[in-house]
């Protein structure tokens, strides 16, 4: 019996001209889009994963799939070793992800046209490490929240631009009322504020953060908290001063006082939004100033619904977060279960004690 001749993957090979390896390196990134499409993720995860391979590739000068982990080592140890351990985390998951790819698609087309061996650059020696959670973040107290917005609200009365004053207060008092990010805030259009539902109305929160990129979730949040006061006297008092038409599909809830060429109004930046925060924060809580941001104020309102005795699913819902243990990181400054355990503890032990007195 003859046997059989095997051919040993890491046999040299011709090499492929450089054109031609050019124009598959192409459409290699093009196949990575698009899967990465097919799987659900936002067009803004696709953009940042490929924004983080081309700045690797920029750097290395090769195709990606040639690197080894000593190019890893050099880059992740020497070039972005100053750098924030969330971006350098983001830039190693890219890298990751896209060498999942080439070995699930391309491994052996590489391999043929290149001779070489597709290994992720990346392993457990030079990975780098940690996770890009967000650090503690501890609210303002009830007292000084109240001291920002009843001084932003005084100066409506005074104040050069009202409708945009007023707009950017709105928009941070509900941040902290009902948690919204910055963004949902934004993207909210006029027709999104439906007073017919639920016993105080609700907001059709569309564009929510999505988990591990997959893109907008949706959720429906009750104007509870006063909101729905504050809303009706926006929408009745101050939004028509914007100058847009009600009845336009799409119209913005928050405008900005820049319109379009038709003249209808642009919708507000969330830099616009941010700008408004700070520029009152500094005026009226200076204290707070570069520290008091739109996520902040997020934190905030978990903290006082928790404080207030809403349960945790509940709030959970309110902020469109996936896991109950995400939203335990938002209250946790307020829970008491440490200082608890530590009363019942003298507690137990003044009662030994008074046992051995008797």
């Amino acid at each position: 019996m003859r046997l059989a001749v095997v051919r040993d993957l890491r046999g040299r090979r011709v090499p492929a001209g450089p054109d031609e390896v050019a124009a598959f390196e192409t459409d290699v990134f093009a196949g990575f889009v698009l899967a990465r499409a097919s799987a659900g993720l936002s067009d803004s995860t696709i953009r940042n994963d490929m924004g983080h391979l081309e700045q690797l590739r920029t750097w290395f000068g090769r195709p990606l799939w040639e690197m080894q982990p000593g190019d890893a080592d050099r880059y992740f140890g020497a070039v972005l070793r100053g750098a924030a351990k969330g971006t350098r985390l983001a830039k190693a998951q890219s890298l990751s992800t896209y060498f999942e790819f080439l070995e699930l698609r391309f491994r052996a087309e590489i391999y043929s046209l290149t001779g070489r061996i597709l290994e992720c650059p990346l392993d457990e020696m030079n990975r780098p490490r940690g996770r890009a959670d967000i650090g503690l973040r501890i609210p303002p107290g009830e007292d000084e929240i109240e001291v920002l917005f009843e001084g932003w609200r005084a100066n409506l009365v005074s104040c050069r631009k009202f409708a945009p004053t007023a707009r950017s207060y709105v928009a941070a008092r509900l941040m902290a009322l009902l948690g919204l990010r910055v963004n949902e805030v934004r993207m909210l259009d006029l027709a999104d504020v439906r007073w017919d539902l639920g016993r105080f109305g609700k907001l059709h929160v569309r564009f929510g953060k999505g988990s591990q990129g997959s893109g907008p979730r949706e959720r429906v949040v009750p104007l509870i908290n006063g909101a729905d006061r504050l809303l009706r006297w926006y929408v009745e008092d101050v939004w028509a001063f914007f100058g847009d038409d009600h009845t336009r599909p799409g119209v913005a809830l928050f405008p900005s006082e820049r319109h379009q060429p038709d003249g209808t109004a642009m919708r507000i930046s969330c830099d616009g939004l941010r700008r408004g925060l700070a520029e009152a924060v500094a005026r009226h809580l200076p204290d707070w100033a570069d520290r008091l941001t739109p996520h902040a104020l997020r934190h905030y309102c978990a903290s006082q619904l928790y404080r207030s005795g809403m349960d945790l699913i509940a709030i959970q819902e309110l902020l469109g977060h996936w896991w109950v243990a995400t939203t335990m990181r938002y209250i946790h400054v307020l829970q008491t279960h440490v200082e608890d355990a530590w009363v019942a503890g003298q507690q137990r032990a003044a009662a030994r004690l008074e046992g051995l007195r008797s």
